[in-house]
């Protein structure tokens, strides 16, 4: 059942939701061709699919399922963690992949692949979340700082480093990521469980995700084709205005935000590569650490984001931003 969720309780109204719109400082137009926001992640789903091997259950790898990170909560608030048979002598950094099918459709299992950085030296965690058909937003973001809170309450048992927790997100897992990146210095949408442990992270992988639905609903006949915008808001853009703010990554950005390597293709038909260009731009505006790169005829998402260029750019920012990382930025 689809209900209403009131945004009261938000201890400050996101920048840009006065009138409905956001600072003009941050718009640009919209990039050429008429991309739009269509879809909103109906195939990050299959994003960046894994090869099959990837699939299978890696070797030297405990594996925990379907493990609840909301006592007594909804079937989608489960977790699945990948873990080193033999447990390491330090607590590991923590790489989460939060799954995109434009908030409706998807489910962590499709992210097994996250397995495969245990034997890098990594914990690897697969996050489900609840739908936009179960509840709307906020409920989405609340569940992946829930997932975060009880990483953070359970890391003495699962050898976990609080302090190097990564998130990882394609598409509809892209704009949550982000959210998780933007929202980490505040309380803002840390409801429930485990409040005593923050929901903030120490990187961001964000692969062509929303940051900005009021710009988005701007370009002409964007309302038209959102069904699944509105079904996460509960209704339009023009019809939630505030609350199409409080979900938007970039109306939260400070100096107090982790590293962000931003991902995007520049002939994406789902999300416009102006959603990542607006993200990256704010970041460095405020003094955020950040890299965005523009995969040349990339699409919303496929096998030119698995080039090797690619594979070695997000090695490389993992190694440098939580791999080497030995302190989160103190966010008091």
């Amino acid at each position: 059942m689809i209900f209403q969720l009131q945004i009261k309780y938000l201890l400050r109204k996101p920048r840009g939701a006065e009138n409905g719109h956001l600072s003009t400082r941050l718009i640009q137009p919209l990039c050429k061709g008429t991309i739009q926001l269509i879809g909103v992640c109906l195939i990050g789903q299959l994003s960046l699919p894994f090869s099959a091997s990837a699939q299978q259950t890696v070797q030297n790898v405990r594996e925990l399922l379907d493990v609840p990170y909301v006592t007594g909560g909804h079937e989608r608030q489960k977790l699945d963690l990948f873990l080193p048979q033999v447990p390491d002598d330090k607590p590991c950094p923590v790489i989460v992949r939060i799954h995109g099918g434009a908030w409706r459709h998807g489910d962590k299992s499709a992210q097994r692949g996250v397995a495969g950085y245990v034997k890098q030296g990594y914990i690897g965690v697969a996050i489900n979340y609840r739908f936009s058909q179960q509840a709307i937003f906020p409920a989405q973001i609340e569940d992946c700082k829930a997932a975060i809170r009880w990483l953070r309450a359970n890391a003495e048992e699962y050898g976990i480093d609080p302090e190097r927790i990564c998130v990882v997100g394609s598409s509809a897992g892209g704009h949550l990521a982000a959210l998780l990146g933007t929202t980490g210095d505040s309380q803002h949408f840390d409801v429930g469980e485990h409040l005593g442990f923050s929901s903030a992270v120490c990187a961001v992988v964000d692969n062509f995700g929303p940051t900005d639905l009021l710009e988005a609903n701007r370009t002409p006949g964007f309302e038209n084709r959102m069904s699944m915008v509105t079904q996460l808001l509960g209704g339009t853009v023009a019809e939630k205005p505030e609350l199409a703010a409080a979900a938007n990554p970039i109306n939260y950005i400070s100096l107090a935000d982790p590293p962000f390597l931003i991902i995007h293709g520049d002939a994406d038909p789902i999300v416009p590569i102006n959603q990542s260009e607006l993200l990256h731009a704010a970041l460095e505006k405020a003094g955020v650490p950040s890299q965005i790169h523009i995969v040349q005829g990339g699409m919303h998402g496929g096998n030119l984001f698995k080039t090797s260029q690619c594979k070695i750019l997000l090695k490389d920012f993992l190694k440098q931003q939580v791999m080497e990382k030995t302190v989160i930025t103190d966010r008091d």
